[in-house]
């Protein structure tokens, strides 16, 4: 009876679990589909679909473990253990990603790339075996057979890229920064300015003090707040003058955050594939629960 009850408790718990990975497969699909792509130069704050071109904006990177010139990688190492009756499985031990800013191109304009936090789907991967925990030139030229006949532990590696040139599909949180589109809060400046003038209070005191006599009195100081609003707009006007940057970075609503080589549709595909199979487990698992019910109660 208890293996029974647990047998139960399994199989509903599998249909609420596939059920709802489902579901959300199937709602990450509809936020691909139902947004609309958008240009760099022209796009709204907020979340937005982009797609162009990687370039080399923030300097390239060497993958960690082939040593390939790259823009963003993430690897993992997978060790060889053996368990009862002689039976071999991998487990990971190590795994790491890239944080470095991806700079894409749209032809109208440059997006900088916060990839953290991102599903990333590169069309680059690579998977090789060798017998250090951390593969060397020398050991990327070992076949395979060498090291099953090795006879020490065995590794696999996985590497995953993303180059300069290569096209990308982004979605995520649109940002800018500069050309005049920042707010800007002139009391929250001028008081920031004045903070860091009184750091240097001998150097306030030159410049303000002007009777000399070691302190700033009330209209001394109304002289300090006057230079620090004008310092403040002259500041603002300076940088409203640089052209806008604009940046890319994960959400913070559950909505999608998606880098990917393929395009919209290769995606939101892969996604609805998901959600039937999600779907069929679910259907599967219930039956499954209906049929214990029936049967044994």
């Amino acid at each position: 009876m208890v293996g029974i009850g647990l047998t139960l408790g399994l199989t509903t718990l599998g249909s609420f679990a596939s059920g709802w990975w489902s579901i959300y497969k199937l709602k990450k699909a509809r936020y691909l589909l139902d947004t609309p792509t958008s240009k760099i130069r022209s796009a709204a704050q907020g979340y937005v679909e982009l797609y162009g071109v990687l370039k080399n904006g923030v300097g390239q990177l060497s993958a960690p473990l082939s040593g390939e010139p790259c823009v963003w990688w993430l690897f993992s190492i997978d060790e060889q253990i053996r368990s009862g009756n002689n039976n071999k499985r991998w487990q990971q031990v190590e795994k790491k990603s890239s944080a470095a800013l991806l700079c894409l191109n749209d032809g109208t304009g440059e997006c900088l790339i916060d990839p953290v936090g991102a599903h990333v789907i590169p069309m680059t991967k690579r998977v090789w075996y060798g017998i250090a925990r951390h593969p060397r030139k020398e050991q990327l030229r070992k076949s395979f057979l060498q090291s099953m006949l090795s006879g020490v532990k065995r590794y696999r590696y996985t590497e995953q890229r993303l180059h300069v040139n290569e096209p990308l599909y982004a979605i995520g949180d649109f940002f800018s920064r500069g050309g005049g589109g920042d707010a800007f809060d002139l009391n929250a400046s001028q008081g920031a300015l004045i903070r860091e003038w009184k750091q240097d209070y001998a150097g306030l005191l030159r410049r303000f003090d002007r009777d000399r006599n070691g302190h700033l009195d009330q209209q001394e100081w109304q002289n300090v707040r006057d230079s620090a609003k004008v310092e403040a707009q002259r500041l603002h006007r300076i940088r409203s003058s640089d052209p806008a940057q604009h940046y890319l970075r994960k959400p913070e609503e559950k909505q999608p955050f998606i880098l990917s080589s393929y395009g919209e549709d290769d995606i939101a595909r892969r996604f609805y594939w998901q959600a039937i199979l999600g779907a069929c487990v679910c259907i599967a698992c219930a039956l499954g629960a209906a049929y214990i019910i029936n049967t044994q109660f």
